[in-house]
């Protein structure tokens, strides 16, 4: 080993069941994964507070349609899934959901219902309890004149730009048809006991993408763990400022039928 050329990193890791089957194992083996990973993984001075960890799973259809029979609500044949951070101002949090039901009608989608996440807050530390946001999850209906997956995420995307250029209090972690993104401001034990829905062995998926966060230059919050909404990155965006700039500075030479007849 060439001690020479090492750097520290954040901890990514990924596990794929080749043949396409759901299990819990998979869950809870990428889990097991992003909890060896505290050496790739940064903490504030007191040790309770870490610098984000986060897990991408596929939707498991068979655990929200049990989850949502409870409430009474049955899910149709096709559907996505959004997870969102949202105010903690009772006020905010209201608008806020009712304008993203808005942008949902607007793009010809019938929304179905939120769901708050059940979490236990109680494991946190101080700091990460302090900005800890609302988490939701909100449930979309495909259109039947959508005939693909891929087509619905397109929709979702435009209802998901539409939404956050107005309320930029509120983060959507994900916002898919085909795959959620649990994450949050934790130390890498914390991931699988903050969310419940990562217990239960009803929830399965074929494919998981963990990731423990070590920042270097950015401050760790809720919404900078990863994974994002498609990857996870192992190193770092230097400046967020710039990269945000560098895309801006690309817009005018970017075009997409699809999102042009929206104006996107």
């Amino acid at each position: 080993m060439n001690f020479e050329i090492e750097h520290d990193a954040c901890g990514i890791g990924t596990v794929v069941q080749i043949d396409g089957k759901q299990s819990h194992d998979v869950v809870d083996k990428a889990l097991h994964i992003v909890e060896k990973l505290e050496h790739r993984a940064g903490k504030d001075a007191s040790g309770k507070v870490g610098d984000g960890v986060g897990i991408l799973l596929q939707i498991s259809d068979d655990f929200f349609r049990k989850t949502l029979k409870k409430e009474n609500i049955k899910l149709p044949e096709y559907y996505g899934v959004g997870m969102f951070f949202l105010p903690r101002n009772k006020l905010l949090l209201n608008q806020h959901k009712k304008m993203f039901e808005k942008f949902v009608e607007q793009e010809g989608c019938k929304f179905i219902t939120w769901r708050k996440v059940p979490c236990n807050e109680s494991i946190l530390g101080q700091k990460a309890k302090d900005c800890m946001p609302n988490i939701y999850q909100a449930f979309i209906e495909r259109p039947q004149n959508i005939s693909s997956d891929v087509d619905f995420d397109k929709v979702l995307y435009v209802i998901h730009r539409e939404f956050e250029k107005s309320c930029k209090e509120t983060y959507i972690a994900s916002l898919s048809s085909r795959t959620i993104v649990y994450k949050g401001m934790f130390l890498v034990s914390q991931l699988r006991n903050f969310y419940l829905d990562l217990q239960d062995k009803n929830y399965k998926s074929a494919i998981a993408i963990v990731h423990s966060r070590f920042s270097t230059n950015t401050t760790p919050s809720w919404q900078r763990a990863h994974p994002n909404r498609f990857i996870a990155h192992n190193g770092e965006i230097n400046t967020i400022r710039a990269n945000v700039n560098k895309m801006l500075a690309h817009e005018e030479s970017m075009h997409s039928e699809f999102l042009d007849e929206r104006h996107i």
